[in-house]
């Protein structure tokens, strides 16, 4: 048997298990592991300028490819409490990630040591598991558990936190015998599939809701084929935009009281019976669940039982992968379009396109300040379906999700539940390090922009090009737009005169000045007809420098985003004007009719 550091026994497992990234901070309770990880090779560790940061690139890593588990290290105390926010965003959207933290030595760890808290006490209300590994020998197991749980059932991140003494022991281990354990997934029945499908049969007006845990199950193709053999037409929440192509015959937009679509809304309203996989039915996509549900039947697929039910009973549930379940619904449909038993659905799906062609959102506007609407015209003009779009919260995040265009999986990586504003940057270099040769582009407000700034320093160290897109209002415009219930605008502007660069007016923060004082490139605009050569620039000086690229979008300080004002998805509030001409939508996905 070989004999080496509990430290060196964990690295060797993770190289086992896959691993070959990781993101983190090193620290004096953490050295031991880094020690190990330096003797070992095999992992390549791009460092952090914030732990947080660290939670949030592996985050990025893990969403970008099937199989990508991120990793992120930090040491002990504040380490680990800065990386819960990433392991709050994780289990919310079911992203595994390993979070391994250091801690005080053993014998102290509960006699107020520096630095000593009970990490895994704190993280368990948002980890698959969270533990103090107190013996040596624990650690080869614990790690194996480890991956295991983030795999199996519902994805979800872990905890591991190494005492310092606990690291430095040496333990016998032999990493040639070692096996990854198998991975745990409920699978559905013929019976249950057949069931399913016979209630989409008896329906005449059906939609897919499809979620992110097809994503999660790289199931993709399998969604796409029974949409096809079907006729049935999908709507991909926002943790599964690019499921299905937004140009898609049976792509029928996006539902909800936010990132949601015109036409999403008007069709989801018009149907009778909604096949769920792989979605929770989040508030922000169902609304007020009286509405939500009237008038139609529900079947939900879940790959964890007990979600089934938990916002709402459905007609009927059924636990299982996603992919297991679509593999069935793809057999039995194919058997049955076979023997001529399936309904046709074009008359019905091409009402959804109709709607599509007819509902839209005004994009084309010339006014300067520009409208932000704007920006994501260009955007898609600037941008290929090859695309990888990364992005949190806002009044960006929102509107982009209206007007943007997704036509891949994995290539809209959002954090869903838990919007973290400072998510965005270090998500993108996560996205960016998993995918090296991808087009990478962010997008976030100049609040979330701000809270994370810092991680472009770590783009530009470590030379991970990406382009952000910047829409500066110099406002918390989405938490205003909120305000307008109160009848406030209280503590949301962001405004002031900056002394060191007058030019800006009131728009506050040089973020030309301070991308640039990080080591990376950054263009302002302030006139829309200059967003596409902005676009292609930013393009040509990430590729040439390999570090990230700043474009700045200088809007008009109050713009006021559709969405509900009633938590009802059959009153969404159009604020600015819709469009009525063609001219009005020149990227839209189809052509506008009036």
């Amino acid at each position: 048997m070989a004999r080496m550091t509990a430290a060196r026994a964990a690295v060797e497992i993770l190289k086992r298990e896959g691993v070959t990234d990781a993101f983190g901070v090193p620290g004096a309770a953490i050295n031991p592991f880094y020690a190990a990880l330096k003797a070992s090779g095999g992992i390549a560790h791009t460092l952090a300028r914030h732990v947080e940061g660290a939670s949030h690139m592996a985050e990025g890593y893990t969403r970008t490819r099937p199989g990508n588990i991120g990793v992120c290290i930090g040491t002990s105390g504040p380490a680990g409490t800065d990386m819960i926010t990433g392991l709050y965003s994780a289990i919310g959207d079911s992203i595994p990630i390993l979070c391994i933290t250091g801690q005080a030595p053993t014998a102290v760890i509960h006699k107020e040591d520096f630095q000593a808290v009970d990490i895994a006490s704190i993280a368990k209300p948002v980890t698959k598991m969270a533990v103090t590994v107190l013996e040596a020998a624990q650690v080869p197991g614990v790690f194996q558990q480890a991956f295991h749980l983030m795999r199996s059932g519902r994805p979800g991140p872990v905890l591991i936190d190494l005492p310092i003494d606990v690291q430095l022991t040496e333990i016998e281990f032999d990493p040639e015998t070692y096996e990854p354990l198998p991975v745990y997934k409920p699978v559905a029945s013929r019976a249950q599939i057949e069931k399913a499908i016979g209630m989409l049969n008896a329906s005449e007006r059906p939609l897919i809701v499809a979620g992110g845990g097809i994503i999660n199950a790289d199931a993709a193709e399998l969604l796409v084929e029974f949409a096809e053999l079907t006729g049935t037409p999908v709507v991909p929440t926002l943790m599964g935009w690019g499921l299905l192509p937004d140009d898609h015959e049976l792509n029928a937009g996006m539902v909800g009281l936010q990132t949601s679509h015109r036409y999403g809304n008007a069709t989801f309203l018009e149907s009778d019976f909604v096949l769920g996989i792989g979605n929770r039915w989040a508030n922000r996509h169902t609304g007020k669940l009286d509405v939500y549900t009237a008038g139609r039947k529900f079947v939900h697929v879940d790959i964890e039982p007990t979600q089934i039910g938990k916002i709402f009973a459905p007609d009927y549930g059924i636990a299982s992968d996603a992919k297991a379940a679509l593999e069935l619904f793809v057999e039995v449909a194919k058997e049955l379009k076979a023997a001529g038993r399936l309904p046709d659905r074009s008359e019905w799906a091409a009402a959804a396109q109709e709607r599509k062609a007819t509902l839209q959102r005004r994009t084309h506007f010339d006014d300067i300040p520009i409208k932000p609407q704007r920006v994501y015209e260009e955007m898609n003009k600037a941008f290929g379906p090859e695309t990888r779009y990364v992005s949190t919260i806002g009044l960006s995040q929102i509107a982009g999700a209206q007007m943007l265009h997704v036509y891949r999986p994995r290539h809209w990586i959002n954090c869903g539940q838990a919007g973290p504003l400072g998510w965005t940057i270090p998500a993108a270099l996560g996205v960016a390090k998993a995918d090296p040769e991808a087009s990478v582009v962010a997008l976030s407000g100049d609040y979330d922009f701000q809270f994370m700034l810092e991680e472009l320093a770590v783009g530009a160290q470590h030379r991970i090009p990406y382009v952000h897109v910047l829409v500066n209002n110099s406002y918390l415009g989405l938490i205003r737009q909120a305000q307008r219930a109160f009848e406030i605008d209280f503590q949301v502007n962001l405004e002031f005169e900056n002394l060191n660069s007058p030019e800006l007016g009131v728009y506050g923060v040089d973020h030309v000045k301070v991308a640039e004082g990080l080591g990376c490139k950054a263009i302002r605009v302030t006139d829309p007809a200059e967003l596409g050569d902005a676009f292609e620039q930013a393009k040509k000086l990430a590729a040439r420098y390999r570090v990230p690229v700043v474009v700045e979008a200088i809007l008009e300080r109050v713009t006021n985003i559709s969405m509900s004002t009633t938590n009802d998805i059959g009153n969404v509030v159009e604020f600015e004007e819709i469009a009525t001409e063609p001219g009005h939508t020149p990227t839209s996905i189809r052509t506008l009719k009036v």
